[in-house]
This record gives structure tokens, sequence and C-alpha cells, in this order.
């Protein structure tokens, strides 16, 4: 397992001891959290799982939104030894009782907007003991969460349980844009180390002085370890908002001094579009980061012509506990690009035969260092598949590299699609696409067919008020692109299905291409 030692004595929930009592921390709608408030909540809370039962390994999954008692509840399990299982709180009641149940979750910290998914759970089936609730959210069977703080009586809160760099921190289930969504295991090893990989770069690490905007979710690791656990790292404080809306987050960033803004290119988009948006909206802002998806060129030119402000990019993935690579530490927000590697992070590109991919050409992105992940939950296939015998993940993400080292996500391998022995990119057939004046949105996917082995087909949004026909579209691609790359079909709908970070879901598109 790449990065594991033996060595005692780590626990991520331990990050906020080293800063001063009187720094802010939290910002929960207008609510204050100090660092010494938060590190004695967190220890009550840690206490009171203690008396609850929970032990080291065991596993406690919170499905709450972007709020004070998440951040004190996911800390409170870290520090009691547990692992933390996030999950969405929009997820359905079959999701929620099937990522419970397999994860082997004991307890559940459950917020409001959960309540009406989670009251269906069969507890029992998922192997569920205790369910905690704030204060009023309704829950059957639940106990509130407030009275496990500051029990009288019970003496000095426990210190945080020692884990080894190898011991599970949180079990976060992937996006599933290709096939069933697996619980990629994360130890405490690989989230400090990508948070200390992120301070080796003064500019891109948070300082005691900031206040970044928390408006990606927890339960993704965007928002839980870079947004969070950076912040908490750095000792600055957190703008907790629990759904984005461009206007009301503004609010926030005005009202709290925001100084970084970590997005994903679709709320990036939204504040470039949206009205009633001053220009100087962002005036508090140093720092404006893009990450999740592949940020378009243009919506980084509409921001940074709105607001003054460029959109740095980068690149990551769950596996990787996640940041991989961005345009900070290369000093340039170069148009397009994912950037460069973080300091102790290893990528090379890998063609197809298995072989480092020769300069100019395209290849598999694979990253090895103690960051990367030992595996999937309790599925040694996926994880095989995953890594290699000496520490490669294997990302699934073709890019190339210019002569800077800066690299260009060209595709996703999964999503490659094979037309009578010729590789198909889709991005660069919905980059094609996206040139016709009367199309909004694309996307491609690959359709089997008993010939050519799969055909190229295209899912199209219009233009408001444009009417498109599928014969224009293909005839527009062939001006463009070898015939063998065109859709041999074009679908116009009315959008397409995106992952919670704005990816565009080939799977589904896939499956409602076969119906």
């Amino acid at each position: 397992m790449p990065g594991v030692c033996c060595t005692r004595g780590v626990n991520l929930a331990t990050i906020i001891d080293p800063h001063p009592d009187d720094a802010v921390a939290l910002f929960d709608r207008s609510h204050t959290t100090t660092y010494g408030e938060l590190r004695r909540q967190t220890g009550e809370l840690r206490a009171g799982l203690v008396r609850l039962g929970v032990e080291p390994d065991d596993r406690v999954a919170l499905l709450a939104p972007n709020n004070w008692f998440y951040v004190v509840s996911y800390l409170a399990a870290l520090g009691a030894g547990a692992a933390v299982v996030p999950l969405n709180p929009a997820s359905t009641t079959a999701e929620i009782q099937r990522q419970l149940a397999a994860t082997g979750a004991r307890v559940a910290v459950v917020g409001p907007s959960g309540r009406e998914a989670f009251a269906g759970v069969d507890r029992a089936a998922a192997g569920l003991e205790h369910v905690l609730a704030p204060e009023g959210t309704r829950i059957d069977g639940a106990l509130t969460l407030q009275d496990y703080f500051d029990v009288p009586g019970e003496g000095a809160s426990p210190d945080a349980v020692d884990r080894a760099p190898d011991d599970i921190a949180a079990l976060l289930f992937t996006a599933g844009t290709a096939g069933t969504p697996k619980a990629a295991v994360l130890t405490h090893g690989n989230l400090l180390a990508n948070l200390d990989q992120v301070m080796r770069h003064p500019g891109l690490a948070d300082r005691p002085d900031d206040v970044v905007l928390g408006v990606l979710p927890l339960f993704h690791i965007f928002g839980l370890n870079v947004v969070l656990g950076l912040a908490l790292h750095g000792g600055g404080a957190v703008a907790l908002v629990e759904r984005f809306d461009p206007l009301s987050c503004v609010e926030t960033i005005r009202a709290h001094g925001v100084t970084v803004v970590a997005g994903a290119p679709p709320m990036f988009e939204a504040w470039s579009t949206a009205r009633g948006i001053d220009a100087d909206a962002f005036r508090t802002v140093r720092m404006a980061v893009s990450g999740g998806a592949p940020l378009p060129v243009s919506v980084s030119e509409a921001f940074e012509a709105r607001f003054g402000i460029p959109v740095w990019e980068g690149y990551g993935l769950t596996e990787a506990a996640p940041i991989v690579t961005t345009s900070l530490v290369g000093g340039e927000p170069r148009k397009g690009s994912i950037g460069v590697p973080l300091a102790g992070v290893e990528v090379r590109l890998v063609d197809f035969e298995g072989e480092d991919a020769l300069e100019g050409d395209s290849g598999e992105i694979w990253v090895r260092g103690p960051n990367v992940f030992p595996g999937y939950w309790h599925d040694e296939e996926a994880t095989a598949a995953a890594l290699t015998s000496d520490g490669w993940l294997r990302t699934g993400d073709i890019a190339v590299v210019d002569d800077d080292g800066y690299l260009f996500i060209v595709d996703r391998a999964k999503d490659l699609i094979i037309v009578s022995g010729f590789n198909v990119f889709p991005t660069e057939v919905e980059e094609a696409l996206l040139e016709h004046p009367g199309i909004a949105a694309a996307a491609v996917v690959g359709v089997e067919h008993p010939h050519s082995g799969e055909t190229v087909t295209a899912f199209v949004v219009a233009e408001p008020g444009r009417h498109l026909e599928e014969d224009e579209v293909i005839e527009f691609t062939a001006e463009r692109l070898a015939r063998y790359k065109c859709p041999t079909k074009v679908t116009f709908v009315e959008s397409l299905p995106q992952g919670l970070v704005g990816k565009v879901l080939r799977r589904a598109l896939r499956t409602g291409a076969r119906q």
C-alpha cells in the first residue's frame, strides 16, 4: 500500500489542535464557532460517542448538509477512532440503506434534510444500532445529538484515539459515473498526506487569515478535505453554506469577507451569468479554484471578465484524497489546463500498451504517492483494476502534457468509443458540436453496433428558441471531424444528467440510448 508505515500517533481530528482558542473556525449562518469552542464541542461529542459504544474502526455515517454539527460530528467520530461514512442527504431511501449496509455503519448522524429519506430505512436490515439527530429533527427512535455534549459528572473528555497512517478515516462513495458506486477507503495517512502536499506550496495553502467558502458538499471529497480539511489544517475559517444559490453565496462572501472560493464549473458559470451581482462582489477573494469536472475556457474567461478574478483549475479524484494537480503550482492559470502535479505526487502518462506515452502523445494519467488510497471497501476485483502492484493508481483519465509540464485532459479512458478499430474521444466530438451556434450543450457516448463495434451517439441541448434538425447537426460535425468520429444519431434533450460536481453522467445517457 503506497505511503503506509507502522508508526502510531496520528489522527486527522487533531488538525484543529494547534490553533488559538479565539480564532474563528466556522461561520454557520449567524453563529460563529472559535477553535477553542470547536475543540471543546468535538471532545464532548467524542466522549458521548464512546459512551454510546463506538469503538476504533467502527463506522459512523453522516447524513446532513454543510453545517456546524456536521463538522463537529465528523471530527468527533474521527477522534473516537471510527471511520466516517459521509452520505448525500438528497439520496433515496434505497440508496441510503444500501450504503449503510455495505459499510456496516453502527451509528448514523442524520440532519433535517435527510430525515424523510432516512425514515424509510430498515435499520435492523442495515445493521444500524443508533441514530443521532439534532434537537427538533423528529426521527422515530433517534437520540438527541445535543444530549451527548457536556454531560455533567462524566469528567474530562478523552483525548483523540491514536491511529496509524493506514487506519481508515473515511469511506466515500465514488460518484458512480461508470458502473455501480463503490466505497473508496481513505486512511488518516492519505488525507493528511494530501493536506501536507498542498501546504508545501505557500501560494496554494490556506492561511490563518483566510475565510473559505464552504458550499461544496461535505459528503464529497472536494468539500471534505480540500475545503474543510485544508482550512482547518491552516487555521483559517470556513463559511458553511447548505446549498448553492449564486446570489445568496455572494451575500455570504460579503458578510464574512471570504478570501478563498472553491467551486465546481457550474457554480462559476452561474455567477458569470446571474443578474443582480455587482462587479465587485468578489473583491475580498484572493483565490478562486475550480475542480470536480473540466472547466470550460468560456466559463473561466466570462468569470474573470466580469469579476476580475482568474479561476485556477485543478484535478483530483476521491481515490487520491483528492488533489493531484493544479495550475496554482505552475503559477499560471493556463486556460484549459489542470496544471502540474503537487509536490510529493508522482504522475505519469501511460499508453494503451502500458508503456510511458511518447512525448507529445496522449496517455492515461497514473498517480502514485502517500495520498493514494489502498483500495475499495471489500472489493478486491475493483481494487486490482484501479491499482498496480507497485502502487500506481490508474485514473482512467486521458491527458497530454505541454513543454512546460502543464497537463491537459483529453478524455476519460472508460468513455473511449471504438468505431471499426479507430479510437474516438467523446470530448473531441462534443467540442465540435459546441461550435454550432444553435447548440447550448452536448454529450457523446458510444452505443453497440453490429458492424462497427460501436457507433457515436450525441445528446444535444438546443439554444432557447432554436430549432435543429438531426441531419444538420451530423453534417456540421462532418465538416470538422473525420466521418468515423461523427454522430450517426442525434437525440435532442432539454438537459444533460450531471453528477454532484457537474460531471455529465455518460452512463445514464448510454442507458437511455440503448432503450
